[in-house]
């Protein structure tokens, strides 16, 4: 994992690639609990049966679901060290380019794309490509913005 201790640091990694994360499979009951907190039950996602005839010949996750892992897996990556508060921002750029299968493995690319200083703190925009193994093609690619602010 690649921890930048200070704004110095973050700010030299730009356009550095910070690191890759391990792969996590995405089973069917993590999909399954997506839909659930979600509402979004798509037989797509839900329904194992009649995925098996679909176009994906399988149940696959949800796009979102792939999003809502970045997190998880950027933790594996990389850390802002020190007493900052870490702020989504948003995000400039979201595709989601190859569908993930239900027992597909996937792992987070993570650039450090840009950081600009402003009077609040730094914009830091990280660039994420999820991986799926044994695919030419990522699952999706993330352009995301994170503002770090000091504490008072």
């Amino acid at each position: 994992m690649r921890v930048l201790n200070d704004s110095l640091e973050i700010a030299a990694a730009a356009g550095e690639e910070l690191g890759v994360s391990e792969w996590v499979t995405v089973s069917q009951e993590r999909i399954d609990q997506f839909a659930d907190a979600t509402g979004d039950r798509q037989w797509i996602h839900v329904d194992p049966e009649r995925a098996a005839d679909g176009p994906f010949g399988s149940t696959i996750a949800h796009g979102y679901l792939t999003l809502s892992m970045l997190p998880f897996l950027g933790a594996q990556v990389f850390a802002f060290a020190g007493d900052v508060a870490r702020v989504n921002y948003g995000m400039n750029k979201v595709r989601f380019v190859t569908p993930v299968r239900v027992g597909s493995k996937i792992r987070d690319r993570v650039v450090l794309a840009d950081v600009k200083d402003t009077d609040k703190g730094q914009h830091v925009t990280l660039e994420h490509t999820i991986e799926i193994k044994g695919e030419d093609k990522p699952a999706c690619i993330a352009e995301t913005l994170t503002l770090l602010m000091a504490s008072a």
